[in-house]
């Protein structure tokens, strides 16, 4: 190592490479325009999916860009141009799309299947640095994203480039996001390990349904009843008509409060011990919503009721392990 390097020298070298990404970036910004737009109505008018292809550093920015577009509500995928060569291009179908990535626009592999996509009839989507490159001149619509310099202070190794393609894909993503009217729950959709997909997961996702579901009818004893909150482990059981309709609930401290009564387990009906009118939830309330209700009223477990029928139920151990808080 050149001792003359101090730490600052070596953030200012830091610096001096940000800058010129920077640099990189804003030319992207006067060349974005009707060949975009042709882009983006390419990608929306695709009745298959987004065959994302690149080689070396511009198929990492390509992988990028396809996880970005499946994400957000863009089929995609990627293809690495040498293993589609042997094989991998009968992936594409005649209803899909090409997005290709070369920062040369003379990447062989890449020009080894062009016969093949045109053959197709696909689209073919561009993004290069240069305009009077074979890719450039045989797509459909070609995206320029040559850069001033790469920040390789050799001006060699793909830098300032990759980061000028990663962002331009980026953009056709969110545009492409928009013009569907993606949301926030189709985004969790496509998330659901994600935070955002367990902010957003519905009751109907983490209650137990079935025969998981503690129920007893009005006219069954406090000890049937007993045996049903100990058997299911949710520390309570709905009361329910012939038609499973819920008229009441009982919990832990409906039992103490029976208990204080001297309540005879062998004659005494549910329906003198429960509480009617309980809290529940419906089976699409967001499942955040039924962890409020439980913070905000000190219980533990929750009836699920549709149409005044139970349909399942929950307590605080099941939105644990669902991760919605």
């Amino acid at each position: 190592m050149n001792p003359d390097f101090t730490d600052e020298a070596l953030i200012e070298l830091g610096r001096q490479a940000l800058t010129v990404e920077i640099e990189g970036l804003q030319a992207q910004l006067p060349r974005l325009g009707a060949d975009f737009a042709r882009a983006c109505r390419i990608c929306l008018n695709c009745r298959g999916r987004i065959v994302v292809t690149g080689m070396g550093k511009s198929g990492h920015v390509g992988g990028k860009i396809a996880a970005t577009l499946a994400s957000t509500g863009t089929p995609s995928f990627f293809v690495h141009p040498g293993e589609a060569s042997h094989g991998d291009v009968g992936m594409i179908t005649r209803d899909d799309a090409v997005l290709a990535l070369s920062n040369s626009g003379e990447t062989a592999e890449i020009l080894t299947i062009l016969p093949v996509i045109k053959r197709l009839g696909v689209p073919l989507i561009a993004f290069t640095g240069n305009s009077d490159s074979p890719l450039a001149r045989i797509a459909t619509v070609h995206l320029d994203i040559r850069v001033p310099a790469e920040a390789c202070p050799l001006n060699l190794a793909p830098t300032a480039s990759t980061t000028a393609a990663l962002a331009v894909g980026d953009a056709l993503a969110v545009a492409l996001l928009k013009a569907r009217g993606f949301t926030e729950e189709d985004f969790a959709r496509s998330h659901p390990a994600g935070a955002l997909g367990r902010r957003l997961m519905y009751v109907k996702d983490v209650m137990r349904e079935g025969s998981d579901v503690p129920t007893v009818r009005a006219d069954a004893t406090l000890a049937a009843g007993l045996m049903e909150v100990t058997s299911k482990r949710l520390g309570m059981t709905a009361i329910v008509d012939e038609s499973m309709k819920v008229l009441g609930i009982f919990t832990d401290g409906d039992l103490r409060r029976a208990l204080d009564r001297a309540a005879d387990l062998h004659t005494t009906r549910m329906d003198q011990v429960m509480t009617r009118n309980p809290k529940s939830v419906g089976p699409t309330m967001l499942a955040a919503e039924a962890v409020h209700l439980m913070e905000a009223h000190s219980i533990t477990s929750l009836v699920v009721i549709d149409e005044g029928k139970v349909v399942g139920a929950l307590n605080i151990h099941d939105l644990l392990r669902a991760g919605v808080f």
